[in-house]
Formats: C-alpha cells, structure tokens, sequence
C-alpha cells in the first residue's frame, strides 16, 4: 500500500509518500510545497495544483493527515485549518481515503513520546525509513504522518478517523 501523508500549512505544506508492505516501510518520496501568490486565495490554490501534480507523480492508495491544533495565534490557526481544507479538498477529489491524526498520536506512534521534539521525529522517522533524507522538518513530520497511518489505519479500506477525546 502507498500512503501520501501531509502535514498542513499555509506557507509550507510537507508531503510524504510510503510504501507500507505488512510490518515492512519503505520511503518513496519527500518535499514542500510552497505557497505562491499575493492573496489567500491564490496561495490556496497553489498549494491544490502542487499536492495534485504529487498525487499524479505518486499514486497513492491512501492518505493520512495532521488534525489542527489551536494555539495561541487564533489568525495562524484559522490560516492553518484553510490549508489543511485544501488538502483535504484535493484529496478527496482524487478518491483517496483520508485518515486524520491528532500531532500528539503520531509523535507517539513514531518516538514513543507524544510530545518529542522535531529533531526526535526526525531522527525515528530516519531510523524508521532507511535511507530517507527528509527534506526539512515539514517533510518529515509528514512522513511521520504516513507512518502512523500505516499503523492505525492502511490496511482498512474504508474511510478512516481519529476522534479526540
């Protein structure tokens, strides 16, 4: 199974693309995509036609993304959660089931530690996917995305989600 995972944002979006063979993974393929434009809208819609140009390049069977967190900055928030509608959007135009991960879950399932560090998801995800070399801490958080989903979620065939307590 290939899983395309994302980690949302408005002005750099991560994507990763595994291949989940049983207990085995191996990476595909990992990067950015950034925003371009002078207004929100045209930055959206640069982040749509980047993630469908990865969906055409990649193939994916599934997709796994990050659930927004609500932090201090409610405008960084709202800002965050209208990307993430995008990449939700797209992916759902393409036919993929979408699983959604609370950030705390899949550094949990990655590190072990639901609140590790950048440099600790990147490093397991490293350790994880032989070989990988993640382009920048979105990328790799979006691997680590996928990953998750490989455990919790790729071998269902149906839509899958992650309720909240």
């Amino acid at each position: 199974m290939r899983i395309l995972g994302i980690d949302p944002g408005l002005r750099t979006l991560g994507w990763g693309v595994i291949e989940s063979h049983g207990s085995r993974l191996s990476h595909v393929a990992n990067g950015h995509c950034h925003s371009d434009g002078d207004d929100l809208g045209e930055r959206l819609l640069s982040l749509h036609n980047q993630i469908v140009e990865v969906i055409a390049t990649h193939a994916p069977d599934q997709a796994a993304i990050e659930q927004t967190f609500v932090n201090k900055d409610g405008a960084g928030t709202l800002k965050l959660g209208q990307a993430r509608g995008v990449a939700l959007l797209t992916l759902a135009q393409a036919g993929l089931p979408v699983g959604e991960y609370a950030p705390n879950r899949v550094k949990k399932t990655v590190v072990g530690v639901g609140h590790a560090e950048k440099e600790q998801v990147l490093h397991m995800v490293k350790l994880q996917l032989p070989g990988c070399q993640p382009k920048g801490a979105d990328a790799a958080d979006a691997l680590a995305i996928a990953i998750c989903h490989s455990y919790y979620g790729g071998a269902a065939p149906m839509r899958v989600r992650e309720v909240r307590a």
